[in-house]
């Protein structure tokens, strides 16, 4: 089991035929995130929300050189990593997992799925980009093999550059991911109907759980 307080909604994971991990940003709460769970998912997604202590996952902006934001970086990495693993110890493979974050947690779902690549289900990031200072290396081993991304974002955000959202599509489909980036002229700090249908289609497309895999869960 997760060693991590999580908040969860939706399907029963065993049930489920797919499991959104919901990330939330700096001041928002888990239960915040799943609010948009519910407005994404279907009666047969579960949602899981883990809880950032005292309501930030790293204390500085996500451009701050790497070292400003640790140790909370490696430990709210640490986090997502042991959601997944409890995850996958009830039967859920990645192939059925979606990463969805907002603002800081969109940044720490794409930090983290860059840093231990595999075939997800799907990853939305939600105004937010990969992690660290301008000139980063981003040299990520492996691969996200056709992972589904979706990036939507503004591009007069006050928080998240364009360019970094424009860098981590270019880093992620280097990847191997399948990138679907939007761009929102105008958009304030926030999420947009267009992102919610994005989201619920990425959810929608995974398919229907065999009798074999329902029978191993």
């Amino acid at each position: 089991m997760t060693k991590h307080r999580v908040s969860t909604s939706g399907s029963a994971i065993q049930d489920a035929r797919a499991v959104a991990v919901m990330v939330h940003g700096r001041g928002g709460t888990a239960e915040d995130i799943l609010t948009l769970g519910r407005a994404v998912g279907a009666p047969d997604i579960a949602h899981v929300a883990p809880h950032a202590p005292a309501g930030t996952w790293y204390p500085h902006s996500f451009l701050a050189p790497i070292e400003d934001n640790e140790p909370y970086l490696t430990r709210s990495l640490e986090v997502i990593g042991n959601v997944l693993d409890d995850l996958k110890s009830q039967g859920v493979p990645s192939e059925r997992i979606v990463l969805i974050g907002f603002s800081q947690g969109a940044c720490l779902a794409l930090e983290y799925a860059a840093r231990n690549p595999e075939r997800f289900g799907g990853i939305a990031g939600l105004s937010g980009g990969l992690i660290g200072p301008r000139g980063s290396a981003r040299d990520y081993a492996g691969s996200l093999l056709d992972t589904p991304v979706f990036l939507g974002c503004s591009d007069v955000d006050a928080h998240i550059p364009l360019d970094r959202v424009k860098e981590s599509t270019t880093v992620l489909q280097r990847m191997g991911a399948q990138v679907t980036e939007r761009i929102y002229p105008g958009m304030q700090h926030t999420i947009v109907d267009d992102e919610v249908k994005a989201v619920r289609a990425m959810l929608a497309s995974i398919p229907s759980r065999s009798k074999d895999e329902s029978h191993a869960a």
